[in-house]
């Protein structure tokens, strides 16, 4: 077989390659919303069931995605009850788990050397780094929501695929994707510098619900939309609002 025989046998054509960007925004769909019905997913991305299923499918076979049942409403019906669809930790390493090893390498021997204290320290920092980008943005908004909203949005512009939902009392941030969570899995300093940094630039008690880290869907953090009395939300100049 020629050089150019071998390219052609193994070139890939213009339909696998969008069979293959379909199953990505399929991915990301999980990544970001999930667990969700593959009718939503069909849904939101404008797809026929029958491709929704077999883009699932192949997500499910490749280890890439898992199912479970959904939690019943109501009576129990006739008919088998919807399939939740979400991904994988190997689903979830198609967006990024770059440089893990080393990571954990790396805070192994500065726990080592410098205890849990230098741990501790150096996710404070890396955290206030973070957030220090996208504090003026985050610090413009006055209520509560507005603010998480826009703490959401910075999240996401750093990897974290994350999102706002008003239930009950508050708010609730969601973040679908964690570039450490196989890092923090080891070092939850990670996760509480998060929490802090989170309650420090809304200006009120937060509470961590749930961690990718600890094997959970999605890193859940419930944000009060009513400020604890006598507490005022922090402003640019690190005043009080007027």
């Amino acid at each position: 077989m020629t050089g150019a025989e071998k390219s052609a046998d193994t070139a890939t054509s213009p339909a696998e390659q969008a069979d293959g960007g379909t199953r990505r925004s399929v991915a990301r769909l999980l990544l970001e919303h999930g667990p969700i019905t593959a009718a939503v997913v069909a849904e939101e991305l404008c797809l026929s069931p029958t491709a929704v299923r077999r883009h699932l499918d192949g997500l499910v076979a490749d280890g890439e995605a898992a199912a479970r049942e959904a939690p019943r409403r109501g009576a129990r019906g006739r008919g088998r009850p919807a399939k939740l669809f979400l991904l994988t930790e190997a689903g979830r390493a198609r967006f990024g788990h770059a440089y893990d090893d080393l990571a954990v390498a790396a805070l192994r021997f500065l726990a080592e050397n410098g205890g849990a204290q230098a741990v501790r320290e150096f996710a404070e920092r890396r955290m206030a780094t973070l957030v220090e980008r996208h504090r003026s943005a985050v610090l413009a908004e006055r209520e509560p929501s507005a603010r998480a909203a826009s703490l959401a949005a910075a999240l996401t512009s750093e990897g974290y695929a994350a999102s706002t939902q008003h239930l009950g009392s508050g708010e609730q941030l969601c973040q679908h994707h964690c570039p450490v969570a196989h890092v923090a899995a080891e070092f939850p300093e990670l996760c509480e510098a998060e929490t802090a940094v989170f309650a420090d630039l809304l200006g009120t008690h937060v509470q961590r619900l749930a961690t990718i880290a600890n094997g959970d869907a999605a890193c859940t953090t419930h944000v009060p939309v009513q400020l604890p009395a006598g507490k005022n939300a922090p402003t640019l100049d690190g005043g009080k609002p007027a």
